[in-house]
């Protein structure tokens, strides 16, 4: 994308507000930091790439979780009248 928007990595890292090592490390597929994907996407003008990643609707699955268990502690009583279902009567 920068080579066809016409941008020098100098230029863009510049734009993007990264150290050109850092673009050129993106470039090679090496490790990057998700800020810095971040911030060389917006200034390449692909923030629809960004949207892509981040669904509009979002649940946490730890919060799912804890909502299930919220209100529901088992006492005592309740916990001998448990069973694994294959008691026999």
């Amino acid at each position: 994308m920068r080579k066809q928007q016409g941008l020098s990595q100098a230029k863009l890292a510049q734009e993007a507000g990264v150290g050109v090592a850092t673009l050129r490390r993106i470039e090679a597929g090496k490790d990057g930091q998700l800020a810095s994907w971040i911030k060389i996407s917006k200034s390449l003008n692909m923030i629809a790439a960004i949207d892509m990643l981040m669904p509009e609707k979002f649940q946490s699955p730890m919060r799912d979780v804890l909502s299930q268990r919220k209100g529901k502690l088992i006492t005592g009583k309740q916990l001998k009248s448990l069973g694994w279902g294959d008691e026999k009567e």
